[in-house]
């Protein structure tokens, strides 16, 4: 299942995001994992969660980011739940773009892993290939 918050900067998308993180670390029966960039994260969630660098692993495109979802989710199907924060920071603001990897996502996960994206843009400006996994 994929999940996205959206909203422009400074509306707390981050804030929904860690609470999410947080709660999930408490009550989900397996793997919490949290993709970030520069693990800017780290001190707000709980040690518990696994942190997922994209500038250490040079994770620089939605391809990239497709094969590094996959790899992690093919190695450990404990993980149940994906966090993610600010995906246009490693793939860029194509929109059409991140749509086609959210949609592969969802088919490589279905209804066994929750992937939650926080994305920098206002719902109206996104097409429906991305908005229909807005949460917020």
């Amino acid at each position: 299942m994929v999940k996205i918050i959206t909203g422009t900067k400074g509306t707390g998308k981050t804030k929904v995001l860690i609470d999410m993180i947080n709660k999930a670390a408490k009550e989900t029966a397996g793997y919490v994992v949290c993709i970030d960039k520069s693990e800017k994260l780290r001190y707000d969630i709980p040690h518990s969660v696994r942190i997922v660098d994209t500038d250490a692993n040079n994770i620089y495109s939605f391809e990239a980011f497709y094969g590094l979802v996959a790899g992690l989710v093919a190695g450990n199907y404990d993980i149940k739940e994906i966090f993610v924060d600010s995906i246009l920071k490693v793939g860029g603001a194509d929109f059409e773009a991140l749509g086609a990897m959210l949609n592969k996502i969802e088919k490589l996960t279905g209804e066994d892993v929750e992937v939650v994206f926080t994305v920098s843009a206002d719902k109206a400006d996104l097409p429906e290939s991305v908005s229909k996994y807005s949460v917020k």
